[in-house]
């Protein structure tokens, strides 16, 4: 194993252009929670429920009102006639006879016509406060409090999910890398095996077949450094665009090569135990989706009773300063008044949304109780997952070690002709394979403990 870390350590870097920068997972992780447009969608969510709750906050507070209306009507809206003459009593008239001159007495006798509120101006100002709203004020706040607090959930669950795509677009990445590692080195070994086979077919004491073979393979490995290469520059332009790296020109002239580079982790030496025991775990209670389903029964359970209090009776009191106009003359006053409203008619329809809501509140209930049942199932298998990526490892690591044993032992064999070129290829072969296939068992144990820990609620 030390031969494989000293090879892995030479090769780490061979044929690889000098990046402008470095990042590490938790860098690139950083910078896709700061600039994803998940994370900014969820940002904005929160502030909007913020507002939300300021709003409903203002329902305690008196409703202030003003009205204003001017009017000129084609007639009078009020009119009347006085017939001054039915109001006077004989001794009255007596009386009035010896006091005013004939003229006046003639003019008492005519009808008199009066007329008003031809055009006038009306104004209010008015503050209501409500005394008592059948609980909607409230549960109304509670309700927009739920809704601030499942915003702020949305928020980690969309930031779960972002650490879980740049883990898996980065151990891809490093997966390719260690796998472009091995196969330099595997370069380096045919290149070793072709001088001594070359040296060999010039001796005359091996076939010049052997040395095609060996560039056959020589060859094949040419077309997989292609193929890695290709799937290299891929991955690295899906993880630069998630994490909002700035691309640099090609030279076809467009933005889609990143020239950022990622640091390698000692992939020999990165811990491969599970980071949690069954007793440290927080539990699927602690997690972002049994916390929203919560929520989800919580919100239910406010809008039911929500839906029972508008059949309930409303109590408000208000004081008011008024103007107008309407006599020709400026009239202003204040005045108190309190209001009881009782939604007679709204009681038939209330009582099928009042059955309605607690139908939902039901549901919620249920989905709840269902999908925590669930969520303990995904916490089982994010568990048994990662316990079963470490022990591939382990089984990985032993098999390179075999592989290398196999290796050594085939060449030994081909030099003191005992073994075939074939034979050689095939434990070259055989090593190779065993290199890659922990690289990617490695690459996975990690993204499997990112899952665990999010499952248990870590």
């Amino acid at each position: 194993m030390k031969r494989i870390i000293i090879i892995f350590s030479i090769f780490q870097f061979a044929g690889i252009a000098v990046a402008q920068s470095q990042y590490t997972l938790e860098q690139l992780t950083d910078s896709a929670l700061m600039h994803n447009i998940a994370m900014r969608t969820a940002h904005h969510d929160i502030e909007a429920a913020h507002e939300q709750r300021r709003e409903a906050y203002t329902k305690y507070f008196p409703n202030v009102s003003a009205t204003a209306a001017t009017f000129n009507a084609n007639r009078s809206m009020a009119k009347m006639n006085i017939d001054p003459s039915t109001m006077i009593s004989p001794e009255l008239g007596t009386t009035l006879a010896q006091s005013f001159p004939p003229e006046a007495l003639a003019a008492l006798a005519s009808p008199i016509s009066m007329s008003m509120m031809k055009s006038g101006t009306i104004a209010s100002l008015t503050a209501m406060q409500p005394v008592y709203a059948g609980g909607q004020i409230v549960n109304g706040n509670k309700l927009a409090k739920v809704g601030e607090e499942v915003s702020e959930l949305q928020l980690q669950l969309a930031k779960n999910e972002i650490e879980r795509n740049v883990s898996q677009y980065y151990w891809q990445l490093v997966s390719l890398y260690e796998k472009r590692n091995t196969i330099a080195a595997v370069e380096s070994l045919l290149a070793d095996i072709y001088k001594d086979v070359e040296v060999a077919v010039r001796a005359g004491v091996a076939l010049r077949n052997d040395l095609l073979q060996v560039q056959l393979r020589q060859n094949d490995i040419e077309s997989q450094k292609i193929k890695l290469q290709n799937g290299i520059d891929i991955v690295k332009m899906i993880l630069g665009q998630y994490a909002n790296l700035t691309p640099t020109l090609s030279p076809k002239g467009d933005m889609s090569n990143y020239s950022f580079d990622i640091k390698l982790p000692n992939i020999n030496q990165q811990s491969r135990s599970l980071p949690l025991t069954k007793e440290e775990e927080s539990g699927v209670n602690h997690t972002p989706e049994y916390l929203l389903l919560q929520k989800q029964v919580e919100a239910a359970d406010l809008q039911q009773k929500m839906a029972k209090g508008k059949q309930l009776p409303s109590v408000a009191v208000g004081a008011g300063y008024n103007y107008h106009n309407l006599l020709d003359n400026d009239r202003l006053f204040g005045m108190v008044f309190a209001t009881v409203s009782v939604p007679i008619s709204d009681w038939w329809g209330g009582t099928h949304n009042v059955k309605q809501k607690k139908l939902q509140l039901q549901k919620a209930q249920e989905q709840l109780e269902d999908n925590a049942q669930l969520l303990n199932i995904r916490l089982q298998q994010a568990r048994n997952d990662a316990n079963e990526a470490r022990q591939q490892v382990d089984i990985a690591q032993h098999s390179i070690e075999q592989a290398e044993e196999n290796l050594r032992l085939n060449r030994d064999f081909y030099r003191a002709g005992t073994a075939k070129m074939s034979d050689l290829l095939e434990a070259q072969l055989l090593y190779q394979q065993a290199c890659d296939r922990y690289t990617e068992a490695f690459a996975d144990l990690q993204h499997k403990l990112l899952l665990y820990r999010q499952a248990a609620g870590n």
